[in-house]
């Protein structure tokens, strides 16, 4: 039997129109429903079911619609596209608008048969989305079958989110608390990772021996790995959990057909060795290359790229070679960082507590160097622990004076050392660390009854009235939220942030709503907590929201979608963990052109103000000179903050023991403080060395700005697929209510519409939705909760809506209202002569020559096509004019008989414009090719063999009619 039917071509089969795809043979075709998507492909057997050539059938003059219909049906159709003509397989699938420097790793990565990559762009950039474009692009052209991502579990519910809303990948969550619900599913025998293709999965969770082999034998042949600086031992002294995540992606990474893609915003860390560990595990020759040789820059290009903001905030410019200035865009940052240093005081009775404490903490200190090492290392962290918390708050402070440290349970110096990295280190990577140095040291000698003493002085000295550090945050909030900020504070300890959030829920007033977000919640419930702080604020224009956070928010979470403003409540003994907070809200999407930042500090509690001087202010003087941060090194800057504590204790000692001490103490400060800046300078310098050496230059903005205005001139953007959502909600009767907020939400009342309609939202709407007859909330935003749909042209809500409005127009017999319709004559000031518009769908054949073999592809785009006069003497106009007719509104009220008989005119002689309506479409075939051309150069992908044909004839959807007003006495009506 041969093959009667060519890949392209239409056939009706089961009442329906398909087209015919390439993988179809003689006793089975595949077949993909005319304006449908993938997902609805099917399988028919000609032998067994009734499959005949179809012709797409003409408009009818008898169905009219208003001058709205064009548009509806145009965006319908637009909407609907999952498999876009053009290079990029995926980006027709996905509901994120890519900006053109989004597309370099994308295009690096396509240039690889195994995709091995280090994205380090700077936080905020957009690395999720940079990630997330070569995921679905390497499964969209079938390069890849599953998908792992390893993060924190902090994280996951985000990445969960992120690939849904934005990439329409769903994949299931395999957490400590997700796993024996997914196990109780299983085969015998079958692994989690064999039944869900695309997975999230918890770092900590599967680094384990026992959790690992599993994962490794199993694991999908697509891995990103977020937040990759945490899984590299840089030397002996890393700790246990980045050595056992370490082990982990080696293991993953040894499957040479594995594609491995490397997060993060920091590579370096401070650490050289963190580094070329990072690199050895993309490619172990990077782990030893020479990078300041040619070979070893040209190697390392091909898979890292680092860029800072200013390398991308106006990525495509003229001086780029561009001379369109439609294809120069902005990226949505911020302009500015606000910042500011705003400074406190002590009370009385705090500044008496803390003398006190310090004074015991140097006396215990002093005695315990007399009894050993291991002894004097646990008094040291046991000091450090109650002066920081002092500094935080009273609760803290009252907290560390009643408990013991973990310190304590120290066998040696080495461990206690160990034990007590943490609270130097300010780590986030495990939520626990919040209160773990707010517990003092082993006490003895009666020393409880001191440390009571002292723990109810802290108590006594809660509120605004004894703790002006917290007087000074509700004075600068109040001034924020009076210039309609929503900030985020962030601090360091569990109970400070608890305490900070009780007391500002009763001084911040009834038009301010606060929240507390700590690593006492689940991922889950702080990603709650978050929704229900905006939703409640969000009910009232004049509501304020201020989230009160510690540090389980300060890496990886997006919040610039509800906060715009930063408030440092405590400072973090490291400073890339102010600049990983700020990033929070000074990232890409961020409304604000300006972000505020504020830092409290005490002038007179003698830690702040040398953190400030010595480690906060150097940060940003070298991020202002470069644009990006530089992790501070790990040993001078535990040498300073050790110096800082050594001076402060030195000065807390009776005055005849004091003097000297202090003086040497204040020295020995100083010089570490100058090594410190020495060390820090010259990280600097490399760092800007290796900036300059490895940013990615290879490709160019002008290599990829005409395929992402190509993509967006096909598919539409944001403001028109809301447009059409809300205008064929209302033309089916639906009720819609604005939010009144000036988001743009809307809900919409579809229980009156008709059960066409109703029957095509159900499925997709949330369980029970559309039964209920509750409305459905229609959001700005890509990430929604359930039973809310996203104002995007990926989400199920809004495609059933396309796919209901597309398939009213094509099938006069549809019951119930017919907002798009395929005819229609406008009497319009819009035009001068009598002028037509075509809506024309194409159908193109695409061979795609790849390392792996040809694939055949069938892709369709949809035109506007206009022409004034007849169709016989048509003369054509550029596609930007037929455009602008589409928003074209009627000047006056057409007679029906007029319009029909118009229009079976117009239908009669259309085909005098077969011959230009082919050539058109032959001139779409050769600028496809062209375009998968260019991006194949770019990306050493093989151009020979590479083929683009027209399928003809085109498809006309709809025909519209726009006439000038009548002349009446020399002028229009």
């Amino acid at each position: 039997m041969t093959l009667t039917y060519s890949a392209g071509s239409l056939v009706t089969a089961r009442g329906r129109e398909w087209v015919v795809l390439p993988e179809s043979a003689a006793d089975m075709l595949v077949l993909r429903p005319l304006g449908g998507s993938d997902d609805d492909i099917a399988a028919v057997f000609p032998a067994f079911e009734e499959v005949e050539c179809a012709q797409f059938a003409p408009p009818s003059p008898a169905d009219l619609g208003d001058q709205r219909a064009a548009g509806l049906l145009r965006s319908a159709l637009r909407i609907g596209f999952r498999s876009g003509a053009g290079p990029f397989r995926s980006l027709a699938g996905i509901a994120v608008e890519p900006r053109a420097y989004q597309l370099v790793p994308l295009l690096m990565a396509l240039r690889q048969k195994t995709v091995r990559m280090l994205i380090s762009d700077d936080v905020g950039i957009g690395k999720t989305v940079e990630a997330g474009l070569i995921a679905s692009e390497l499964l969209a052209q079938g390069e890849a079958k599953g998908l792992a991502v390893l993060c924190s579990p902090a994280l996951a519910e985000q990445w969960q989110e992120e690939l849904r809303t934005k990439f329409g990948l769903d994949a299931e969550l395999v957490l400590a608390s997700t796993v024996s619900r997914l196990e109780r599913g299983l085969d015998l025998g079958q692994s989690l990772f064999d039944k869900y293709p695309h997975v999230i999965v918890s770092t900590d969770y599967i680094k384990s021996t026992r959790h690992r082999d599993d994962f490794v034998r199993h694991c999908p042949d697509l891995v990103i790995v977020d937040e990759a600086h945490t899984c590299v031992a840089a030397d002996d002294t890393v700790s246990t959990q980045n050595q056992l995540r370490y082990e982990l992606l080696r293991h993953v990474a040894q499957d040479t057909d594995r594609h491995l893609l490397l997060v993060t915003a920091t590579p370096h860390s401070g650490k050289e060795s963190g580094f070329r560990n990072l690199l050895g595990l993309v490619k172990p020759e990077l782990a030893s290359v020479d990078l300041d040789s040619d070979h070893g820059r040209r190697l390392l290009a091909q898979h890292f790229v680092q860029r800072k903001r200013a390398d991308v905030r106006q990525y495509l410019t003229k001086e780029d070679g561009l001379t369109d200035d439609s294809l120069a865009e902005k990226t949505a940052f911020p302009s500015d960082r606000e910042s500011k240093d705003e400074k406190y005081k002590l009370s009385p009775a705090y500044r008496a507590l803390l003398d006190d404490a310090i004074a015991y903490a140097s006396e215990r200190v002093q005695a315990a160097g007399e009894q050993g090492r291991r002894e004097a290392r646990i008094a040291w962290w046991s000091a450090i622990a109650l002066l920081r918390s002092l500094v935080s708050s009273p609760r803290a402070a009252a907290q560390t004076l009643s408990t013991r440290s973990a310190a304590a349970v120290a066998a040696s110096a080495e461990e206690a050392d160990k034990l007590a990295a943490p609270l130097t280190r300010d780590s986030a990577d495990s939520d626990a660390l919040e209160g773990l140095d707010a517990a003092p040291g082993a006490e003895t000698d009666g020393a409880g009854a001191i440390l009571a003493e002292l723990a109810e002085r802290a108590t006594s000295l809660e509120g605004p009235d004894g703790d002006l550090k917290l007087a000074a945050l509700v004075r600068h909030l109040k001034a924020l939220l009076k210039d309609g900020y929503h900030p985020i504070v962030f601090c360091r300890y569990i109970p400070t942030a608890e305490y900070v959030a009780h007391h500002l829920e009763k001084k911040l007033g009834g038009k301010t709503v606060v929240k507390a977000v700590t690593g006492t919640l689940s991922p889950q419930q702080r990603i709650a907590r978050i929704e229900e702080l905006a939703t409640l604020a969000g009910d009232d224009p004049a509501a304020r929201r201020v989230l009160v956070a510690t540090d389980c928010l300060s890496e990886g979470v997006n919040l610039q979608h509800h906060f715009d403003a930063v408030v440092h409540y405590d400072l973090a003994w490291n400073p890339t963990r102010h600049d990983q907070r700020e990033g929070r809200v000074d990232r890409y999407g961020q409304k604000r052109d300006k972000v505020r930042v504020i830092t409290l500090y005490g002038i007179d509690n003698g830690i702040d103000g040398k953190v400030l001087e010595v480690l906060i202010t150097k940060h940003r003087q070298i991020r202002k000179d470069l644009g990006i941060s530089v992790s501070v090194p790990d040993e001078a800057s535990s040498g300073v903050t050790d110096a800082i504590v050594e001076w402060l204790l030195m000065r807390g000692q009776q005055p005849e023991q004091e003097g000297l001490f202090a003086v040497e103490a204040l020295e020995t400060l100083n010089a570490k403080a100058a090594e410190l800046e020495s060390d820090w300078s010259s990280a600097a310098e490399r760092e800007k060395t290796s900036r300059s050496r490895f940013a990615q230059r290879a490709i160019h903005p002008e290599e990829v700005a005409r395929e992402v205005a190509a993509i967006r001139d096909t598919l539409g953007r944001a403001d028109e697929v809301s447009g059409f959502v809300r205008h064929s909600l209302a033309a089916l009767e639906a009720h819609i209510v604005e939010n009144g907020d000036g988001s743009g939400d809307f809900t919409a009342e579809v229980s009156g519409t008709s059960a066409g309609l109703r029957d095509a939202l159900a499925p997709v709407a949330g369980a029970g939705v559309v039964e209920s007859g509750r409305p459905i909330p229609f959001r700005t935003t890509a990430a929604v909760a359930r039973g809310e749909a996203a104002l995007v042209r990926t989400d199920p809500v809004v495609g059933a809506l396309a796919a209901h409005v597309l398939n009213a127009a094509l099938d006069t017999k549809t019951d119930g209202r017919r907002p798009a319709r395929r005819c229609g004559v406008v009497t319009t000031d819009a035009v001068t002569v009598p002028t037509t518009l075509l809506l024309v769908r194409y159908r193109f054949h695409l061979t795609l020559p790849s390392r792996q073999g040809e694939r055949k592809v069938v892709a369709e785009d949809a035109r506007l096509l206009a022409f004034q006069g007849s169709p016989r003497k048509a003369v054509w106009l550029p596609e930007a004019q037929a455009l602008d007719l589409l928003p074209a509104e009627a000047a006056e009220n057409t007679d029906d008989y007029f319009q029909e008989r118009t229009m079976t005119r117009t239908l009669g002689q259309l085909s005098e414009t077969k011959a230009s309506m082919e050539e058109y479409g032959e001139k779409l075939a050769a600028e496809l090719h062209e375009s998968h051309r260019r991006v194949r150069r770019a990306s050493d992908e093989i151009v020979r063999g590479l083929r683009v044909t027209a399928q003809q004839p085109a498809d006309i959807l709809g025909v519209y009619v726009y006439l000038p007003p009548i002349a009446v006495d020399g002028e229009s009506a």
